[in-house]
Order: structure tokens, then C-alpha cells, then sequence
């Protein structure tokens, strides 16, 4: 079915086909119209939801650790300040194991005050032991959500989706969706494998772990986490086979005989995509190669796919303050020549990024030039 969905809307419209058992979360700009519309949902009875107005995001996530431990299907959304009020509960949630899934429309953190988008909140959070999908558009959004409820419960990690604030979650997009019967077929019925409420089967949640277990907890969460991709890419395939749509970790987009190759994710991808095709039409060999799963890391996938690449360009919306920028730093640790590789920050607190910074950044590589380390920046 096609429709016209903002990216937010497309969030809680995946979020209402899959009826979680429980959804709690705390308003805050620009996530708030996810909330916004999935309590729609819940008042006209589209869902049988129990729904929680928190008095934080710190325990808006607590209290999904609650439920989710207790064998219910559990999600949420946050933004910048809230997720970073969220940090000490992520690794209660991926220490326990538990298949929350949270959409995140990412948002600059603080301080400056700023309501607009960059990536500082959700990388942050990388090392939180949550799987983490980036998405370019509202159709990514809904479809991502889908596939990550399906891949949170099938490895028992918890999982982020992103999007950029303003940018996708309040722009519209023509899309198309799951009927609800395809939907709910595709995501099943959830099992979880323990239950503080299933009394035949007792456990315990949240036991005290020193040096006599935490070390050997953390290494089977690690372990997990390299059989993610394999999980996440069983799963896609069986979505595309119902969609029509394809995912992978990585997505190449002109990228096999390129020479010129910019790597990004989340909304400048489209940007980029326009780039390479007017670039293209003057016979200049431009490429994109778009990070999907951030974490875990795709590293012998993003080998692959830049390894006849002359220079590479890495556009990062965040910083890391005295080392490389995320992305930036993974992807020199995926290549076997990292001087090829150069790393750009552009887009902090929503500045924009516009067609002809991206043309001057495959010109000056065209031309043997170093480009610049900040972009539209004065």
C-alpha cells in the first residue's frame, strides 16, 4: 500500500503493526511526534498498548527493562538530552539481555542548547551493547523498525534505529507499507526464553556480578554481537521476499568501478546519490557507500566494497573531541590503505550541507587536493 508518511509517522506506524505489549517514553523535540502519534493509536484502540507517560526518559527505558524482563514485547523513542538521560539503563538493557527496540531521531547534544540534527546522542552510544541501524528516509524508517523488532528478539540484543531530526522525521515522503496481516505475520509471535513471570521456570534478574562472572557475561554479549549481521541479513532477506525492498549492512551505490568514493549514512546519502549521478554524466567515476549498521561494525563488507576505491571521503555528523570521528575511525580500521582515507565533520546542530560542498569534496579528490576537515563551517 503507498502513502505519505513523515518519518516520525512512518516510526509509529511500524511501531502500531507490531502492537508491542508495552511502549513507555518522555516527550522531547523532535521526537515527540512519534509518541504524539502512536497515542493516537492507542485512543482510537488500533492497538491494546499499555501505554506509559513517564516523568523521565531515565525511566521511561527502567521501566521497559521491568517489562520486557517479565516476557513482554517492549519499544520506545528518545532524542539528544533523553537518550543521554537513558546512557546508565542501555547497558542494564543489553546486560540482560532483553530485545527492547527504541527509534531515535537524532538531535545534537548539549551544550549549546540545540533542538537540530547531528549524531553526537546516538554515538554516544555505540559502545552500549545495543544493535544500532541508520536510516536515510521515512521508508528506511518503517521498514528498519520491522526488521529490528525481528532481530532484537531473534539474538536477545537490544536495538536502535535512527533517523535525522527534522529532516526525515518531519518532511514527508511517498512510501509504501506492510498490509497489517503482512506485517504481523513477518514479525510472529514473540517467546521470550525467560520470564520473571513464568513461575515453572524461575531466574533471576539483575544479580550482583564482580569479578567472578561480569568479565565472562560481557564476553558472551561481544560473542552475540558477531553473529548479528549474519541474523540481520537472514532476516532482510525473508522482508525482501515480502516488501520487494532490499537491505544490507552496507548499501553501494555506483560503487564498483568507482574511483571517488564518499562514505556516510542516515539523510545526506540521498544528497550524495544525486552528486555521483550528475558526476557520473560527465564521465567522472563517483560512488557512495552508505553505512546501514553502524554497530555491530561491517568491517569485511566496507573492505570489500572500498577496496579499488583511489580516495575515500568520510562524512561524519559528530565529533569525537581530540580522535577521529566515528565513522571516520571505523572506516580507516576496515581498509587496507588508510592514507587514502580522509575524514570530514559537516552538519553539526543542523547546519546544512548543500550540493556543492559534496561536488567540491569529489573535485578536490579528482584533482589530488586534501579537503577540508569541516565542512560549511565559518
Amino acid at each position: 500500500m503507498k502513502i505519505e508518511l513523515t518519518g516520525a509517522q512512518a516510526a509509529s506506524y511500524a511501531m502500531m503493526q507490531i502492537n508491542p505489549d508495552v511502549v513507555s517514553a518522555f516527550p522531547i523535540t523532535p521526537q515527540t511526534d512519534i509518541m504524539k502519534e502512536y497515542a493516537l493509536y492507542v485512543r482510537d484502540k488500533k492497538v491494546d498498548t499499555e501505554f506509559l507517560l513517564m516523568e523521565s526518559e531515565h525511566s521511561a527505558l527502567s521501566a521497559l527493562v521491568g517489562a520486557s524482563s517479565s516476557g513482554a514485547r517492549a519499544m520506545t523513542t528518545t532524542s539528544s538530552a533523553g537518550l543521554a538521560y537513558m546512557f546508565e539503563i542501555l547497558g542494564v538493557a543489553s546486560g540482560h539481555r532483553l530485545p527492547i527496540v527504541m527509534n531515535i531521531v537524532n538531535r545534537a547534544l548539549s551544550g549549546p542548547i540545540n533542538i537540530h540534527c547531528d549524531h553526537s546522542d546516538s554515538m554516544a552510544c555505540r559502545d552500549s551493547g545495543w544493535i544500532q541501524l541508520y536510516c536515510e528516509n521515512s521508508q528506511e524508517v518503517y521498514d528498519q523498525t520491522l526488521i529490528a523488532l525481528r532481530l532484537a528478539e531473534s539474538v536477545s540484543i537490544p536495538a536502535m534505529v535512527m533517523q535525522d531530526g527534522f529532516i526525515c522525521s518531519h518532511c514527508f515522503q511517498n512510501m509504501e507499507v506492510l498490509a497489517d496481516k503482512e506485517a504481523k505475520k513477518f514479525i510472529g509471535e514473540y517467546k521470550p526464553k525467560y520470564s520473571l513471570l513464568d513461575f515453572k521456570k524461575c531466574v533471576t534478574a539483575g544479580p550482583l556480578q564482580l569479578t567472578d562472572y561480569y568479565f565472562e557475561t560481557k564476553k558472551q554479549l561481544s560473542l552475540e554481537m558477531n553473529n548479528v549481521l549474519d541474523s540481520y541479513n537472514k532476516i532482510a532477506k525473508e522482508y525482501e521476499l515480502l516488501s520487494k525492498r532490499k537491505y544490507a549492512p552496507v548499501e553501494d551505490y555506483k560503487l564498483k568501478d568507482a574511483d571517488y568514493v564518499i562514505v556516510a549514512l542516515n539523510s545526506v546519502c540521498g544528497l550524495i546519490k544525486d552528486c555521483v549521478d550528475e558526476l557520473r554524466d560527465k564521465k567522472i567515476k563517483a560512488g557512495l557507500l552508505k553505512i546501514r549498521a553502524f554497530r555491530p561494525f561491517p568491517y569485511e563488507l566496507v573492505s570489500k566494497a572500498l577496496k579499488n576505491a583511489k580516495r575515500i571521503v568520510v562524512l561524519d555528523r559528530s565529533e569525537s573531541l581530540g580522535a577521529n570521528a566515528p565513522l571516520f575511525s571505523e572506516i580507516k580500521n576496515s581498509v587496507n590503505n588508510d592514507e587514502l582515507v580522509e575524514g570530514c565533520v559537516y552538519g553539526l546542530g543542523g547546519r546544512d550541507i548543500f550540493k556543492e560542498h559534496v561536488m567540491e569534496l569529489f573535485s578536490n579528490m579528482a584533482k589530488g587536493k586534501k579537503v577540508s576537515r569541516f565542512i560549511n563551517s565559518r
